[in-house]
């Protein structure tokens, strides 16, 4: 076998594709250690946060001030993602893939460069702004990544390779979560170098784009290019005859040809598409809904809560778990029906929760019921990485065609950063209010996503759009079918009149 080629499920692999892939999902790493890195030091920068109001007003900082600061540092970062994901398919189109990727990372060297410097120049104001920033780069590669990555990758390979997003996003935060340690960053002389440190994937990924190829797919089927196609499949490929994919894209551009594109609005008008979008749309609320990101943000202040004695440890636990079982995942997701794998996930949080929140209730008579709360919290994040981590966005990619997708990703993408926002925003006071029991809300909503799913959601492994399609007409009661039977109705009035 040539040097530069390894085997990889039968497929041969090119250190172009490798070197592609790696650079690609440094933007997911970025993105998951931007989620994490918020969490460990929230006791030391919301010191600061005290110390720059003692300064500017000779007073201490009111505690629903600091409060709502830090409510709005965490979950500002939600909206910058919210914003920039609706414009993640006009961007990829405009500038390309490649490209596109190249320039979000501005947002990112801005984002950052803020963060690192808000202690210096005494401004909390900088370091709610760099969050900003560094969610809408985030919001630009959680739909960047995975399209670049989905359409670089030999066809064998997709499913495995296109996972990665998944998994540098949980490496990201598990790396925060280390490096937020106080052996290591997180110090009141070093937090700000914690938070800055997302400027060196920036660099790295800045560096090592321009020896990428751009997507071919993206250069035959949007811009017409055969010949730069051609030319980037032999790249990646490593084959001189390279005709075989050209004809696949070639189907694909036929394809999307005879489809027309599909706004926003006519998803939510067009009966076809709404009972689709709907379970999209509450597919993604059951990811965010769940809780997770409340753990994700706040685990350090619950484990602290619950009488963990190093609740910074125990935090990292939680990452190491959150890994493990997105690795688990990889293997399940195409063994085992989507709709299965995320009701599972769902159900398992649930009891989690449940347990969770007796454990914390019981805490000051039975003082070993923190060993009990931290299992139940490492058993809520094995559960989301079963079912609601992944599964949504399978099921976004396939109960829409190609017309309908790049919208239908526009909205499930907006949906998830909006309730994300929701959880960053509002958790704080929820638990301030609720108490041990905060954790019951999330059961509940569990649950209901949990009979949603069971009654609502199709199955869709293995299935093609228009079995799919066809299973949303048959299914009684939907628009579709009171269409059908209305028009049905009319033709025999037809045949009637005629006869």
């Amino acid at each position: 076998m040539p040097a530069g080629f390894q085997k990889l499920g039968g497929e041969r692999v090119t250190g172009t594709l490798i070197l592609s892939v790696f650079t690609a999902v440094l933007g997911s790493l970025q993105f998951g250690y931007n989620i994490g890195v918020i969490n460990a030091p929230q006791k030391i920068i919301e010191q600061e946060y005290n110390a720059t109001w003692l300064h500017r007003y000779a007073a201490p900082i009111p505690h629903g001030t600091l409060t709502t600061l830090w409510s709005l540092s965490v979950a500002i970062f939600s909206i910058g993602g919210m914003m920039s994901s609706f414009s993640v398919g006009v961007v990829s189109e405009w500038l390309g893939r490649r490209k596109a990727m190249l320039i979000n990372n501005l947002l990112a060297f801005i984002g950052g460069g803020m963060m690192g410097m808000s202690k210096l120049c005494q401004s909390f104001e900088m370091m709610i702004l760099g969050r900003f920033f560094i969610g809408a780069y985030s919001g630009l590669a959680s739909g960047l990544v995975p399209m670049y990555v989905g359409e670089i990758s030999p066809t064998s390979l997709r499913g495995a390779l296109g996972t990665l997003h998944q998994l540098a996003i949980v490496i990201g935060i598990l790396l925060a979560q280390i490096l937020g340690l106080e052996s290591l960053l997180g110090t009141e002389e070093l937090w700000p170098v914690l938070l800055g440190l997302t400027v060196l994937p920036t660099v790295l990924q800045m560096a090592l784009l321009p020896f990428c190829p751009e997507s071919p797919r993206y250069l035959y089927i949007i811009r017409c290019q055969e010949h730069h196609a051609k030319s980037g499949l032999r790249r990646l490929t490593g084959r001189l005859e390279v005709d075989e994919d050209l004809a696949e894209m070639k189907e694909e551009k036929r394809r999307m040809e005879m489809e027309r594109k599909v706004s926003i609005a006519e998803l939510f008008r067009s009966p076809l598409y709404r009972q689709p979008i709907g379970i999209a749309i509450l597919l993604q609320l059951s990811q965010q809904l769940s809780g997770v990101n409340a753990i994700f943000y706040y685990s350090t202040s619950i484990f602290e809560k619950a009488g963990v004695e190093s609740p910074v440890y125990a935090t990292i636990g939680a990452g190491v778990v959150n890994c493990a079982f997105t690795v688990v995942s990889l293997f399940l997701v195409e063994r085992t029906g989507r709709r299965t794998l995320h009701m599972l996930g769902l159900a398992g949080m649930a009891v989690c929760a449940i347990i969770m929140t007796a454990a914390l209730a019981l805490l000051d008579r039975v003082p070993w019921m923190s060993y009990i709360s931290m299992l139940a919290i490492f058993g809520f994040v094995a559960f989301f990485e079963v079912g609601p981590g992944p599964i949504p966005w399978f099921f976004v990619a396939e109960l829409f065609s190609q017309g309908p997708r790049p919208a239908a990703m526009a909205v499930a993408g907006c949906s998830n950063w909006t309730a994300n926002f929701i959880i960053g925003m509002s958790f704080q006071y929820i638990a301030h209010y609720c108490g041990p029991y905060v954790f019951l809300i999330f059961a509940a909503l569990l649950l209901f996503f949990l009979l949603f799913t069971f009654f609502r959601v199709p199955e869709t492994r293995g299935k093609t759009f228009d079995q799919i399609s066809a299973g949303f007409r048959r299914c009684p009661g939907s628009l579709l079918d009171m269409e059908e039977k209305r028009s049905t109705e009319l033709e025999d009035l037809g045949e009637g009149s005629l006869s």
